[in-house]
């Protein structure tokens, strides 16, 4: 089956938005073994809307379209689409109800009432988090069509709750992917340790990169999602041969997500003490639901003082080696662990940059310490040799951070040799 997107909106065309639908449909695309051909994005203008259709429906066999299913004038999708695949629009009375509810009215205003106006004999995909339903129609042609609306909070649980099953009972085959997570190892490398492992066709293997790490992509197709799990267990076991410890995860998608299952499967809490991140480390811990079980605290001590007051790193400590350094590091983890009460205690210092950098301690240098009260590990992240963003420093140094957290939870030792 090839597909084609078309993500309709003034606002995405001219760059005042960016259009995630078309990454999120892409990728349950790819999830679904469903070949993307086309991607494209329209205006609201009901011509050149059309044209765009048009020319989807005679060549594609799937044709999904992002956004202008909403109240307003310049929500032209549906009546425009409808009209090329020639289909008649009539009023779907319960998504007529749901909105009505949706306000608490029994009478809707007419340009919110259009939005249960649907193309005959479609399949209405419900929504759950907004006013305008989606639907899936077949052209007369033949090619299957897909309206969904444009705010990726409504966009994607309507497409993976109802648009995903509804394409699959028109797949011949299942198909299942499991992503490998990799930390400590680059994409270059990584590809070159698999690269006899490329050219299988069931299950395929696909390397894709992260900030700051990367991950391989194992693909089964079968006449159940049973059989092609099995037919990707042994590739996943091969990785974990060769990679061994790099191996963070399998279809756990983040090292935070990792790190905060962990502490809580073994009763234990995390602290962190911060000064290039600025509390990143923090943000993407208590970004992950449940985290609150675990996350004792965490202190942006920028300042030489706020070290002193905040975590107990000894004066002596600051003038002999500096904020950035290997002592200081290991004295905030330290410091933090002691504050806290906590299990764990995470210190970071360094120079993000882009200022900031010396001959001695260049942009880049950045100490890493983690501690559980009676032993400290302390790792060192050099520059690398080309200019990277102070984001990229930050990024990659909470990512190391949580890398020690996991290394240590699971047992591994927490700084590779």
């Amino acid at each position: 089956m090839n597909a084609e997107i078309i993500s309709v909106g003034t606002e995405l065309l001219l760059g005042a938005v960016v259009n995630s639908d078309a990454a999120i449909v892409a990728k349950a695309l790819s999830e679904l073994g469903i070949n993307l051909l086309h991607t494209s994005v329209v205006g609201d203008n009901p011509q050149r809307l059309r044209e765009a259709v048009e020319t989807a429906i005679a060549r594609s066999d799937l044709l999904i379209m992002t956004g202008g299913l909403g109240p307003t004038a310049d929500d032209l999708t549906k009546e425009t689409t409808a009209a090329a695949a020639g289909k008649k629009l009539a009023l779907h009375q319960p998504s007529l109800d749901r909105i009505q509810n949706y306000f608490n009215e029994k009478h809707v205003s007419e340009n919110q009432a259009k939005q249960a106006w649907l193309p005959e004999g479609c399949t209405v995909l419900q929504n759950d988090n907004g006013t305008a339903p989606g639907c899936a129609f077949q052209a007369e042609n033949g090619c299957t069509i897909l309206m969904l609306p444009g705010p990726p909070s409504e966009l994607a649980p309507m497409l993976h709750n109802y648009a995903v099953p509804y394409l699959q009972q028109s797949q011949e085959y299942t198909i299942v992917s499991h992503n490998v997570h990799i930390y400590g190892r680059g994409e270059a490398p990584v590809a070159q340790l698999m690269d006899d492992l490329m050219n299988g066709e069931n299950p395929t293997l696909a390397p894709y990169a992260n900030e700051g790490e990367c991950y391989l992509r194992v693909t089964a197709k079968a006449h159940t999602q049973e059989e092609a799990d099995r037919l990707c267990q042994p590739l996943i076991h091969e990785i974990r041969q060769r990679l061994g410890n790099f191996v963070y995860s399998v279809d756990i998608d983040s090292l935070e997500e990792l790190v905060v299952r962990e502490l809580a499967a073994q009763g234990k809490t995390l602290a962190t003490a911060e000064s290039c991140t600025g509390g990143l480390l923090s943000k993407r811990i208590t970004d992950v639901s449940g985290s609150s079980a675990v996350f004792h605290m965490g202190v942006a001590t920028y300042a030489n003082s706020a070290k002193e007051a905040l975590l107990g790193v000894p004066r002596s400590t600051l003038e002999q080696f500096g904020a950035v350094s290997q002592e200081t590091a290991q004295a905030m983890a330290e410091g933090i662990v002691r504050v806290s009460g906590s299990s764990l205690g995470i210190g970071i210092t360094g120079i993000a940059g882009p200022q900031g950098g010396t001959l001695e301690k260049p942009v880049g240098l950045i100490y890493i310490a983690l501690s559980d009260g009676e032993n400290t590990w302390v790792a060192k992240r050099s520059p690398i040799g080309r200019t990277k963003s102070r984001d990229w420093h930050r990024h990659c140094a909470a990512s190391h951070a949580l890398d020690m957290a996991r290394r240590y939870l699971q047992g591994l030792p927490v700084i590779e040799a």
